[in-house]
């Protein structure tokens, strides 16, 4: 359905999934409110989801010019941690960048940091999630740039997830890689289809780089340290800890490479615009237990509140960017180094693969642009009616319940 904030539903109705997150929020949000400990933004988090499409947000009426079926459709609350509002804006967001993927084999990489820095990051999430991801960033491509590597510029995109599979707090970062990059002289090195970097050499020199700035951040008095981290102000504990933690192997997972350009779009799906859990994954919803799936095959069952208190764990702080580009699809090189790269390779006998680009002719062909974008990207005609099979379903007034006349 079509809705008046610009928002869509990109599910048909066969396919909704039979619970969400939205529905524990109406039912349990007040209560979660009452116990208190929520941030400001977790509390509009909590409020959009509860309101999310319903009459309090306001909508209209799709009514079938053939056979005379009505359908309300009420408004989106558009908030980025809502699991219904992010499946158009995910289909958009991937389209543009499914124009800057090159005709190479790609690698998925995994930073995770280890469970004695995830209390300090969850105290200072915007300042340490920001480095996590810079940190993951500059460690590929300073092993890309070696000469004893790639000697090169990779293209790197990266996400952050704070979550596990069961809710709890796990920061860890996924990058989607190029296997090769653009080396000064304007050719093309790349790497082995199946090898990206040593991940012992990975994870050694991630962790350097990430403890080294903790140091000076703690040197600068950049970290508040408050709570159980307090003992963490004074240097020599400080230090101490610092040394357990170099003494430790960080994990860093780099997958096997992608099977070509289509594999890392419908990888980049999964990923980017999803905050904790999906809808689909809600097994069973009542008033005592929320149960959900969680990795092979496996369920997790907790309290609703508790369910909740996890899930908005995940809230991001106001204008924090959790989707970064660097190297080659940084935004100071997408339309000059990442072109130079693709010229090179097709110079090379590359060959790219275009099959996902849809044909200039069924681009905005509608006199409803937003109608035409669901129908291309996500395969949903929202004109079509339910009960005829029509396509003409039009909108119409929704006349929303009013207080009776005095």
């Amino acid at each position: 359905m079509l809705h008046a904030h610009g928002a869509a539903r990109v599910a048909a109705p066969s396919s909704r999934p039979r619970f969400e997150v939205g529905d524990i929020a109406r039912t349990h949000g007040a209560a979660l409110l009452e116990q208190g400990g929520l941030r400001l933004e977790q509390r509009r988090v909590l409020s959009a989801l509860g309101l999310c499409r319903t009459a309090a947000l306001g909508g209209h009426l799709d009514v079938c010019s053939d056979c005379g079926h009505e359908r309300p459709s009420y408004n989106s609350c558009r908030n980025r941690h809502c699991p219904k509002c992010q499946a158009l804006a995910q289909h958009r967001w991937l389209e543009g960048r499914r124009q800057r993927l090159l005709p190479v084999h790609y690698f998925h990489v995994v930073f995770t940091v280890p469970a004695e820095l995830r209390q300090l990051f969850r105290s200072e999430r915007r300042l340490l999630c920001g480095l996590l991801m810079k940190t993951t960033a500059h460690t590929l491509l300073e092993l890309g740039r070696d000469e004893r590597h790639l000697g090169a510029q990779l293209g790197l995109s990266a996400v952050l997830h704070t979550w596990s599979r069961d809710l709890s707090w796990h920061p860890h970062v996924h990058c989607v890689v190029t296997g090769g990059g653009l080396r000064d002289d304007g050719t093309w090195s790349s790497t082995e289809p199946g090898f990206l970097f040593p991940v012992r050499v990975l994870g050694r020199l991630f962790r350097g780089k990430l403890l080294a700035a903790l140091e000076c951040l703690h040197r600068g008095g950049h970290l508040e340290l408050a709570g159980p981290l307090g003992a963490l102000r004074d240097r020599q504990s400080w230090s101490a800890w610092l040394r357990r933690l170099y003494a430790k192997d960080w994990v860093v997972y780099c997958k096997p490479p992608f099977a070509g350009v289509d594999s890392v779009y419908a990888y980049l799906g999964r990923y980017t615009h999803r905050i904790g859990i999906s809808n689909r994954r809600l097994l069973d919803v009542t008033h005592e237990r929320v149960t959900f799936a969680t990795r092979h095959g496996k369920q997790a069952s907790l309290p609703p509140l508790i369910f909740l208190r996890r899930f908005l764990e995940h809230t991001l702080p106001p204008g924090f960017v959790r989707i970064r580009h660097y190297g080659l699809l940084a935004s100071s090189n997408v339309n000059t180094r990442l072109e130079r790269a693709r010229e090179q390779l097709l110079e090379s006998g590359a060959r790219l693969n275009r099959a996902h680009e849809a044909p200039d002719e069924e681009r905005d062909t509608d006199d409803n642009p937003l109608v035409e974008t669901v129908r291309r990207l996500c395969g949903i005609d929202l004109r079509r009616c339910p009960r005829c099979g029509g396509t003409n379903m039009a909108l119409g007034v929704l006349e929303l319940a009013r207080a009776p006349p005095p």
